[in-house]
């Protein structure tokens, strides 16, 4: 959807209860536009408003305020989504042009005995009006637009293109892979077989790093999407154990080739330190 093209919102609640907030917060910012359906209705002028508008909601009301856009005078009511999503749409506006613009920052993975590079985790970021948009911004984003599933595809594909040429022969490239966006292993696998043959990448020289924002419900299901990508050499890591909603249950579920503690667990750590094992000491 060319967003330049919404001319307004329309916005109601889910409850009758916050329908009454509503109003009254959009009679306090001076929008009292209403619908015949009885929807308040923001037109483009006041659209840089709506972080105003729903901070003054907490976050689970803000998921009962709905929002669907006004094209060419019409209401698209298949367009309907949370406000807050709406809003985070409008703000990044930027995202289409940006995606064609994605480079990786290469971070060294060291072996820690010999110290040698042993491969590079690729992190994305869009060089977009000259500014570099790092990754949390650009899944937002994406995640606002419907498109998570899409942008998690051309990133991985964008950084098997870019970053694995760089690498020396006994260096690997560490992949992030959000498991909440991949709903059939094997068509993404075809997709990361297609670039690897393109760019003549041996795919056993990949390793995808399973990083999660949010809780995946079902360990079952993304092991066997782990294991599908095993079964053709690669090796799964695990990103940041011990934090967030990374815990011991993905550690003994999936269990993974690598596995990446969270700095806290090992930052100041000292021959007296309790977090040592009793049996290392």
């Amino acid at each position: 959807m060319d967003l330049t093209q919404v001319t307004a919102l329309s916005i109601r609640a889910t409850s009758t209860h916050l329908q009454r907030k509503l109003s009254v917060l959009l009679a306090a910012h001076h929008i009292v536009s209403v619908t015949e359906s009885g929807a308040a209705l923001l037109n483009r002028e006041v659209l840089d408003r709506l972080g105003t508008l729903l901070s003054a909601f907490s976050r689970t009301e803000r998921s009962d305020l709905l929002a669907a856009p006004w094209i060419d005078g019409q209401l698209d009511p298949w367009q309907v989504a949370p406000l807050e999503q709406w809003a985070h749409r409008l703000d990044s506006q930027w995202f289409g042009a940006a995606t064609d613009q994605l480079r990786f920052h290469l971070q060294p993975i060291v072996h820690l005995g010999s110290g040698r590079v042993a491969g590079y985790e690729a992190l994305v970021r869009a060089q977009w009006n000259e500014q570099l948009i790092g990754a949390g911004p650009l899944l937002q984003a994406a995640a606002a637009h419907g498109q998570a599933r899409s942008f998690d595809a051309h990133a991985r594909r964008s950084a098997i293109r870019q970053a694995y040429p760089q690498l020396k022969t006994d260096q690997q490239l560490f992949i992030n892979f959000a498991p909440g966006v991949v709903y059939n292993p094997d068509i993404c696998l075809q997709t990361t077989f297609a670039t690897c043959r393109e760019v003549g990448a041996d795919f056993s020289r990949l390793v995808f790093e399973v990083t999660e924002s949010e809780a995946f419900p079902d360990l079952k299901l993304l092991r066997s999407i782990l294991e599908r990508y095993r079964q053709e050499g690669a090796q799964v890591a695990l990103d940041d154990l011990g934090a967030g909603h990374t815990s011991l249950s993905y550690l003994m579920e999936l269990k993974p080739d690598i596995v990446k503690l969270d700095r806290a667990l090992i930052s100041g750590l000292n021959a007296a330190d309790r977090r040592i094992p009793w049996s290392t000491r």
